[in-house]
């Protein structure tokens, strides 16, 4: 069968591409902001109807179709049930009284005019300690995203800072599963790696930083010191506070940092906070029992629908209650919606080979070290965009190009941190994608928003595209292992 199956053309290929950015392009402009919440899956799903429909017009049977599908979905699986994992971490931590007091601490500690950057900074420590910029948004982000509201700081830059942050700490963790799947592909050493990805990490990092402080001197909040402690006066009439409420916290990064798997350690972290809810708010929680129900039944429907509903609060300040109130799995559904859409169209364009089609072009007539590192990058920012996963993008470039990098004489660190620095770097700044669609439902700001402000992941790319061109720590091959090379491919 495999025999009587067509090479797509350039136009096969270009097209199902073309047709979605412009219905992406359709959705934003008809639907705003609420675009991500149904209309971008729609124009994903046609896409990836159209995308069948070339697939079988090239001689691909629906079903082998339909398994590729399948195939593209399950690669996502583990990203869901994480998703859902922290959907009830949030709501059981709000109701706990575990992100309050990590608000009103920070509401305490952190200065305006430093909020951005000091916030990039414990992001990034948080990350490179634990090896995971998902969990370090949804536990330390979406506190210091409540410090922001309570010092009427931007949001959308806060965002920015917590991602440019996170990611920054998660490039460099040899914890992270990225930076070990980047140099796994490219067949280089995991702190070679690190070592290397330091030459364009470091002063995009820098950088950012600077950017940050111009912000937090220039802005530096508009909340008095009346209004942050009439924030904290609420937060203590609401909760029960104290230092003893940040141990699922402490659990949490204790598990990550020994490398237990994110959803088991997720999953942890919001049972135990359950039960800190039942053992140190159960003030809180009898003032949300339903009347009718006795104080043991009413406390245990409010924590369970914490894991799957979230939490409601109702304080005389509405943006704390709109802090307050989120979390349980149903919020994470969307997301979970959106995800499943991207990758079905991903998986589409893989199977029929138009995806391979499209790259190819990308890669025809490139010449030097800097068109070579530039069109991987590249690459990985499509794959990003198409596919809508951060391994997907890093897999696959990797695994189309290294051969070429060989027979080129550029040595594998050059495609590692290339996939870095254009897969995993890019990947949050895409709604769609599953970083993106992450980021927005556990911070609450949309990409198109935070991309503006997440610095680091747009300077990174950037400045890696330039130290191609520029020929800045660009490493070749030795004769002798080019010609090793040569004789495996004979």
């Amino acid at each position: 069968m495999n025999n009587q199956l067509k090479s797509p053309t350039l136009l096969d290929a270009l097209l199902p591409i073309v047709l979605l950015v412009i219905m992406m392009g359709a959705a934003v402009y008809l639907f705003g902001d609420a675009s991500s919440y149904g209309p971008n899956q729609i124009a994903l799903l046609l896409g990836t109807g159209i995308a069948a429909v070339i697939a079988m017009k090239n001689g691909l049977k629906w079903k082998e179709i339909e398994k590729g599908i399948v195939h593209g979905i399950s690669m996502a699986l583990g990203a869901c049930l994480i998703l859902l994992a922290v959907g009830s971490l949030i709501g059981t931590w709000m109701l706990a009284g575990t992100v309050p007091t990590l608000i009103y601490y920070g509401l305490e500690l952190l200065n305006p005019a430093f909020f951005y950057a000091a916030t990039c900074l414990i992001c990034a420590v948080v990350a490179m300690s634990i090896g995971s910029s998902w969990t370090t948004a949804a536990t330390v982000g979406v506190a210091l995203m409540g410090v922001a509201t309570g010092m009427e700081m931007s949001a959308a830059i806060t965002a920015g800072a917590v991602i440019s942050g996170a990611y920054f700490g998660d490039k460099i963790s040899p914890l992270s599963e990225t930076t070990n799947l980047a140099p796994a592909v490219a067949g280089t050493d995991l702190f070679e790696h690190i070592r290397y990805m330091l030459w364009t990490t470091i002063p995009s990092f820098v950088i950012a930083l600077i950017l940050f402080l111009v912000l937090g001197f220039s802005e530096s909040g508009n909340a008095s010191v009346e209004k942050i402690e009439y924030m904290q006066s609420l937060l203590q009439d609401s909760f029960s506070l104290g230092w003893h409420l940040l141990v699922p916290l402490i659990v949490l990064l204790t598990l990550a940092i020994k490398k237990m798997p994110a959803f088991p350690a997720v999953s942890i972290g919001a049972v135990l906070g359950g039960i800190w809810a039942v053992l140190f708010q159960s003030d809180v929680i009898a003032g949300m029992i339903q009347q009718g129900d006795s104080n043991v039944v009413g406390t245990i429907k409010i924590v369970w629908t914490a894991f799957f509903d979230g939490v409601s609060f109702s304080t005389p300040d509405e943006n704390l209650n709109s802090l307050l109130s989120r979390g349980g799995m149903s919020s994470m559904l969307n997301t979970i919606w959106l995800i499943v859409c991207a990758l079905s169209f991903g998986a589409v364009l893989e199977k029929a080979g138009l995806l391979k089609r499209a790259v190819n072009a990308i890669l025809a007539g490139a010449k030097s070290a800097g068109d070579m590192i530039s069109r991987t990058i590249l690459t990985c920012i499509g794959t990003n965009l198409i596919t809508a996963d951060q391994y997907m993008a890093i897999v696959m470039p990797g695994r189309m190009y290294k051969e070429e990098f060989e027979k080129r004489g550029l040595h594998q660190l050059n495609l590692s941190r290339s996939l870095e620095d254009g897969g995993t770097l890019t990947s949050p700044l895409i709604p769609w994608n599953t970083c993106g669609a992450y980021m927005h439902g556990v911070l609450a700001v949309h990409p198109f928003e935070y991309i503006f402000y997440a610095f680091f992941n747009v300077i990174n790319p950037i400045l890696a595209i330039i130290y191609a061109f520029l020929g800045v720590k660009i490493l070749r091959l030795t004769p002798p292992f080019q010609a090793s090379v040569k004789e495996q491919q004979s």
